[in-house]
């Protein structure tokens, strides 16, 4: 019995935890595509209200890659969805030159601390690509899929 309440006390602030980012994470710096920092925080302000689809991803990520006609799919059939693209690249100029070259459309920003910094570690960040949608009351309601064909990704998107 005690074993069965510690697991069920354990779900429960495992999903509490995944409702919203830890503040190291809200206040983690990110780069927009014309070199200005800008925290987690200000950016997931820029689209209070509205759903929020986040793809975590770096050029040299073969999986994000092949990934990425299927997110630009969704993008399109979703227009109303802001597709938020975090780069866990290790230079600025291959992340760039990334997003030409893959045709990354939507919102772009770098991730300078890396997988090791305040966001990727508050996520439990394992794999990318690394898919999380935020309802537009501000929500994760998706904390993590690494398909595009996720049952929960899509139900999430709806």
């Amino acid at each position: 019995m005690k074993i069965l309440i510690v697991f069920l006390l354990f779900i429960t602030f495992a999903q509490a935890q995944q409702k919203s980012f830890s503040e190291a994470a809200l206040n983690d710096v990110f780069l927009s595509e014309n070199n200005k920092e800008i925290t987690l925080s200000e950016v997931l302000q820029q689209y209070k209200g509205k759903t929020v689809f986040i793809d975590i991803w770096a050029s040299w990520c073969k999986d994000c890659i092949v990934g990425m006609p299927k997110v630009q799919k969704l993008r399109e059939k979703n227009p109303e969805i802001i597709f938020l693209f975090l780069s866990l690249d290790k230079e600025i100029d291959s992340w760039k030159h990334g997003i030409e070259k893959y045709g990354v459309g939507g919102e772009n920003y770098f991730i300078p601390s890396g997988w090791k910094g305040p966001f990727c570690s508050s996520i439990d960040l394992d794999w990318i690509p690394r898919y999380m949608v935020i309802n537009s009351e501000g929500e994760i309601s998706l904390y993590k899929a690494i398909e595009t064909n996720d049952k929960k990704l899509l139900k999430a998107l709806k």
